[in-house]
């Protein structure tokens, strides 16, 4: 009884950084609105997508398939409910309309051929981090992930959109221009990065090479570029939103003006977290370990997120 007590109320402190950010974007009265809205349709997308199917087949896979259709939610929310200045609005919200339909439609490509029949193998490692936790009970802990991501979406990878839209100033700022130039970057460089790889794998199967491990292009220098990218991409986000964050310091007020930047510089380590020890590198490599013979080696040689020079390029 003890330890049952005992996951309840971590589980309910998992929740707590979320609720507290969602708390404060209600509490900001131009923002309120935009965050009751945008609330429900994550909510009511969640349960709709990935809830009730993860409850029906005992899969988490479907999560792939909601987050990025919540961007998409998001950046549409941006373009119908924004009182800021037009073209701040339009590309904020075309940079989560794009980010969003890139992976919602991919993953809806994977769902089409029956990829998501299976597990994926990122969130088959989910069970083992919950048997370790302690947790036994697998559908509890299938929709707690899953309402954390909504969570997630409902706070704090809204914000970065929020604080744009609702600028009235007309003057696009050298920092944003910075960050608007380096989200174009790195959202080339993740999609570069996947199509690399797609290329390798089309190639191993035409000459029947099995369990090889990619070395090719941007993978040559960090075992996992595209993670280090989409991360790259939301530090983007956070760079442009930074001179927005003013008004909300002197309107809102002090408390407000430093909760929402501690919010936004949260969304940084959310992100790291996720694509590095949850949904991400550490998950993948797992697997990778044992599925591909020269993988170890891959691993003495070439860095696991940030990229560098590869030790030894020969033999991997």
């Amino acid at each position: 009884m003890n330890t049952f007590y005992k996951n309840i109320m971590n589980r309910s402190l998992g929740y707590l950084p979320f609720l507290l950010c969602v708390f404060l974007l209600y509490s900001t009265p131009v923002l309120r609105e935009f965050t009751l809205v945008n609330g429900a349709i994550q909510l009511f997308l969640f349960v709709l997508v990935v809830c009730i199917p993860a409850y029906i087949t005992k899969r988490m896979s479907y999560v792939d398939i909601g987050w990025p259709w919540g961007l998409v939610c998001i950046g549409l929310l941006v373009l119908f409910f924004s009182e800021g200045y037009w073209l701040r609005t339009y590309i904020v919200g075309a940079m989560y309309l794009i980010a969003g339909l890139r992976m919602g439609i991919g993953a809806l490509v994977l769902w089409h051929k029956g990829h998501l029949n299976t597990e994926l193998t990122r969130y088959q490692y989910q069970r083992k981090r919950w048997i370790k936790q302690g947790y036994k009970n697998d559908n509890l802990s299938l929709q707690y992930e899953i309402m954390i991501q909504c969570l997630a979406n409902s706070s704090f990878l809204a914000i970065p959109a929020m604080l744009q839209a609702f600028n009235p100033t007309k003057i696009i700022s050298s920092l944003e221009v910075f960050g608007y130039s380096m989200w174009v970057i790195f959202f080339v460089m993740e999609h570069l990065a996947d199509l690399q790889k797609q290329k390798f794998l089309i190639k191993c199967r035409r000459e029947n090479k099995k369990r090889q491990v990619c070395n090719v292009g941007l993978w040559k220098y960090t075992r996992h570029p595209n993670y280090f990218a989409e991360w790259m991409v939301w530090n983007a986000l956070i760079i442009c939103s930074i001179p927005s964050l003013s008004d909300y310091f002197s309107v809102e007020g002090n408390l407000i003006g430093a909760g929402l930047l501690a919010s936004l510089l949260y969304v940084s380590r959310i992100m790291y977290t996720t694509l590095v020890y949850y949904t991400g590198a550490v998950p993948s490599e797992y697997y990778s370990v044992q599925k591909r013979p020269d993988y170890k080696k891959h691993q003495e040689t070439t860095p696991i997120f940030f990229p560098g020079k590869p030790k030894n390029t020969q033999n991997i």
